[in-house]
């Protein structure tokens, strides 16, 4: 073999190694043969761009497959805007199948937002439940009562972007039920008719701006707490009490200055009348030696 034969095997290899390594022969005969229309400078394009072509390949053989009709170039922009391709073609099929309208832009919208476009089309068709915490609030005969609620909620495609999520529905849910223990007469109504308080608390709207729509709340459990209306007579009593203590101790210390006060005085009138007695000899003897008095 010459050396120009030689040359020409190396170039020759070298070719097809940039073939191989540019061009995604595979995913393009694949392509091929699942009927989807992709060339093979768009292949080429998204291995300079650092795109997997197999993602976007195997992406849009699942939409073709699903009767969708989905872009290449849509999916590549997705997946350089840091989007999961894959996902949003998946909530694409499900939400296809389940009769629900979404299209591309939107479903890469909601996930560009962080939202999970698929679990929010799996949430349309079957709704999800979240349970609150125990919720303490006091009725006007100053019972305390504790509930638990379980709502069921269903995703609002519509408002996924932008939209409040689960924790703005429980701090409502919440907010809702404290006003209708609060507002009732006696707790008794509230353990009888439970579902006065989802009746309630359904009615504000509260998925309002959230990214759901509130389909039910149910009440799942009342308990009794404490009796704040008596804890708080018992505490204002303890404080009467306490300064009712307070002000007899003032009035007792002021006695006892009084009393001290007083016995002062009088040790000092004592004082002054046993010195006028010493006084009285010598008044005496002075009148004896002045003669204004005669024996």
């Amino acid at each position: 073999m010459t050396v120009g034969a030689i040359i020409l095997v190396v170039l020759g290899i070298f070719v097809l190694f940039l073939f191989i390594k540019f061009i995604p022969v595979r995913h393009w005969i694949a392509a091929i043969f699942s009927n989807v229309r992709i060339g093979l400078g768009t292949l080429i394009g998204m291995r300079l761009r650092r795109v997997p072509a197999e993602i976007v390949v195997n992406a849009l053989i699942q939409a073709q497959k699903a009767g969708l009709t989905v872009d290449s170039n849509s999916l590549e922009a997705h997946y350089l805007a840091g989007g999961n391709v894959e996902r949003v073609v998946d909530a694409l099929v499900a939400a296809d199948k389940a009769n629900i309208d979404l299209s591309l832009q939107r479903a890469t919208a909601i996930d560009l937002a962080g939202r999970n476009v698929l679990e929010a089309v799996k949430m349309s068709v079957n709704p999800k439940v979240i349970e609150t915490p125990e919720v303490a609030a006091v009725a006007k005969d100053g019972i305390q009562l504790k509930a638990i609620a379980r709502v069921t909620v269903r995703a609002n495609l519509d408002r996924l972007v932008g939209g409040a999520g689960e924790e703005t529905i429980l701090a409502r849910v919440g907010e809702g039920i404290v006003t209708t223990i609060g507002s009732a007469a006696e707790h008794k109504h509230v353990l009888e008719n439970p579902d006065t308080i989802s009746k309630v608390v359904l009615s504000k709207g509260l998925d309002s701006g959230t990214a759901f729509e509130i389909l039910s709340i149910d009440i799942a459990d009342v308990n009794i707490g404490k009796n704040i209306g008596a804890i708080l007579q018992t505490d204002q009593a303890n404080a009467d009490k306490n300064i009712a203590q307070a002000k007899a101790e003032e009035r007792r210390a002021m006695a006892v200055a009084t009393e001290q006060e007083m016995k002062a005085k009088i040790s000092e009138m004592r004082a002054k009348v046993v010195q006028m007695e010493a006084q009285v000899p010598l008044a005496i003897a002075q009148a004896f030696r002045s003669n204004k008095v005669k024996m």
